[in-house]
Formats: C-alpha cells, sequence, structure tokens
C-alpha cells in the first residue's frame, strides 16, 4: 500500500514536471472555473486583512493591543483614559472652583463615550469580525482543500490517460476509469465550494450593514452625549463670566516680613510712599505737574512743588501697572504715576485724572493711598 501511494505521487510530480517544462498539456479548466478561482484567491488574502484592519480600527493603540493580547484584558478606550485624567485633577482643584467643575463635568462625559464604544466593539466583534474568522478557518479552508485535491486528482488523470494513450501501459482501464472518478467528483466538489463562496452576497452585505449601523448607532449616542456636555459648559461658561472679578495686589517681601533698603526714588519706594512725604521722585512730579523734569536740579518754584506735600483731603492712588488706553474716555499712565481720584464708576473701574487728563481706568491697576470719601 505504502509502496503504490508513492508510486502515484511519483506519476503525479512527473506529470507536473513535464506540464511546466511545457513536452505535455494538462486538461485545462473553462474560463468559469478559471474566474471563480480568480475570486477566491481574492477571498483568501481579504478576509484575513479585513480582520487584522477591522481589529485595528476598534483598537488603533498596537502597545495596548499587544498588551491586551497577551493578557486577556480589555482595551483602555483613550476616550475613557482622557475621562479619568480629566475628573482625577478636577477633584484636585477642588468643588468650589468652576473650571475644576467643568473638568469633571467633561471627564464624566468622556467616560460615557469609552462605554459606549465598548458596545461598539462587542457590535462589530460579533457581527462582523467573528463571521470573517469563520470564513476564513472553515468555509475558506475548505474549499482550498477541495482545490488542492483536484489539482491532485487531475494530475492523477492526466498521467494515467496519457500513458494510456501512449499504449503499451500498465494502466488497467478499471485504474484509468477510478482516476476519472475521483476527478469528476473532485471537480465537482470544488466548483458548489466556490460557488457557494462567491454567491453568498446576503450574508455578506448583512455584516457589512451591521458594522455601518453600529457606527452610526455609536455615533449618535456620542453626539447626543456631547450636545449636552456643549450646554453643560456653555453654562458654566456664562457663570464664570457674571461672577465679580476680585481686586488682586501682589505681596511684597514686606508681607513676609523681610525689610528691603531701596535706594531713593526707586520704583518700589515710589509705590510705597505715604501721600504726606515731599514728592520729589522724577515720576512722582511728573505725575503731578505733567511735566518730567531734565535733571534732579530744579527752580526754586519747582523745589517749592516739590517739596510740598498733596492735601490729604484729595483722594488718589499710585499706579501699580502701567495701563494703554483700548475705548474712548479712558485714562493712561504708566507704572508708579500718581492719579487723582474723582469718582468710583462701580466695583471695578474709578474715574481720575493723571498728566493733565481724566478718563476711567481699572482698579486693579492701581493701589489706592487715600479713598474716595463715602
Amino acid at each position: 500500500m505504502a509502496f503504490a501511494g508513492l508510486a502515484k505521487n511519483i506519476h503525479k510530480v512527473n506529470q507536473l514536471m513535464k506540464e511546466k517544462i511545457g513536452s505535455v498539456q494538462g486538461t485545462m479548466f473553462d474560463e468559469d472555473f478559471m474566474e471563480m478561482e480568480r475570486k477566491v484567491d481574492i477571498y483568501y488574502e481579504m478576509t484575513a486583512e479585513l480582520e487584522d484592519k477591522s481589529k485595528e480600527f476598534l483598537h488603533p493603540n498596537p502597545e495596548s493591543r499587544a498588551k491586551m493580547s497577551a493578557a486577556k484584558g480589555i482595551y483602555p478606550q483613550p476616550q475613557g483614559v482622557l475621562g479619568e485624567c480629566m475628573v482625577e485633577h478636577g477633584k484636585q482643584l477642588g468643588e468650589n472652583d468652576i473650571y475644576a467643575q467643568a473638568l469633571v463635568e467633561m471627564g464624566e462625559s468622556m467616560k460615557q463615550v469609552a462605554d459606549i464604544k465598548y458596545n461598539l466593539d462587542d457590535n462589530i466583534n460579533m457581527g462582523f469580525i467573528d463571521p470573517l474568522h469563520q470564513l476564513s478557518k472553515r468555509e475558506l479552508k475548505e474549499v482550498m482543500h477541495h482545490r488542492k485535491k483536484l489539482q491532485s486528482c487531475r494530475l492523477d488523470f492526466d498521467s494515467k490517460k496519457r500513458k494510456q494513450d501512449k499504449g503499451g501501459s500498465n494502466v488497467s482501464d478499471e485504474d484509468f476509469k477510478l482516476a476519472e472518478d475521483k476527478f469528476a467528483e473532485s471537480w465537482h466538489l470544488a466548483q458548489m465550494g466556490m460557488n457557494n463562496l462567491i454567491e453568498n452576497d446576503v450574508e455578506k452585505v448583512t455584516q457589512l450593514a451591521i458594522f455601518a449601523e453600529s457606527n452610526l448607532e455609536y455615533h449618535k449616542q456620542c453626539g447626543e452625549i456631547l450636545e449636552v456636555l456643549a450646554r453643560k459648559l456653555q453654562d458654566k461658561k456664562n457663570q464664570a463670566a457674571m461672577l465679580t472679578k476680585k481686586d488682586f495686589v501682589p505681596k511684597t517681601l514686606s508681607d513676609l516680613g523681610i525689610e528691603r533698603t531701596v535706594n531713593e526714588g526707586s520704583p518700589s519706594n515710589r509705590s510705597a510712599s505715604p501721600i504726606g512725604s515731599p514728592m520729589n521722585s522724577p515720576s512722582l512730579t511728573r505725575s503731578v505737574n505733567g511735566v518730567l523734569p531734565s535733571s534732579r536740579s530744579a527752580s526754586p518754584k519747582e523745589s517749592h512743588m516739590n517739596s510740598s506735600p498733596l492735601p490729604r483731603t484729595h483722594s488718589s492712588a499710585i499706579a501699580l501697572h502701567d495701563f494703554e488706553v483700548e475705548n474712548p474716555g479712558e485714562l493712561d499712565f504708566k507704572e508708579g504715576d500718581l492719579i487723582i481720584l474723582t469718582r468710583q464708576i462701580d466695583i471695578n473701574w474709578l474715574e481720575g485724572s493723571c498728566n493733565g487728563r481724566t478718563g476711567l481706568f481699572p482698579r486693579n491697576f492701581v493701589k489706592v493711598i487715600v479713598p474716595l470719601p463715602n
């Protein structure tokens, strides 16, 4: 039995080699059969690639995908990872912070999107990827087996037919008839298998429809979540805009109990000078007279003005920062300028005069020395 099987295989190899070198012509299949073979080859390559690309579509991070495959864990959805980060840091900032509240709101929404993404994964796996896997491992595998068996039966049939046609061969009619029957049966099975695979469009299109519908439902649910989130964030934005901004004056080293030695006339000395002290600083002189003196030496009249303290009845403030005019009616000034206050517009804006001009300016740009009378 073993020798007979080996001899038969030798005949097949011999037949194949003769066909390759062109000395003999094997049985040719018709164009319809060859077209089915071409399509099956495409299906064979396509199913494997579609399965891999679909998994990459659902889980784009290759490192996480590899870890999940090795440990059989759950793929960390990037939306969920981002959401956890936002919620964690929002809680760290504190419940009273509006930005922190907005972070938590957005983080929770991202976690909801991640949960919906897991549903998408399940639906596409069951409705699209698993059928592709079954097609590759069962139907295609069976069809490829029939094609391989058909090639073997054809070589056996052509080898015996060639020997019988030459005459003087030891191939009996019974052996030839058996080879012919096997060839016919194998050809029938190969044709039927390939035809069933190619013509089963309803099932294959249904799988594509599941893929599309699952994605559509995922994006619809994500859209609903994001619409609600956008409205909540808009409310937070309006809430933040309505809050009264607190006046903030940066603390100095003296607030920390550190005494500093500074030169007379330095910006820090001018900023901290009480209103009753002599105004011999060039910047403060410019603020009162509207003219910057060319030198520290001045005429007796100027010296008298510089040594005369501002009456305490005048409400005044000193500029902490430069302020540039952006709208008509505003008053610009430089850091260290002295401003005579005339009235308070609201909690954030004052009116005053400096360098011969009068206008409005923000309260948080100055330090009030003598407040306005109630």
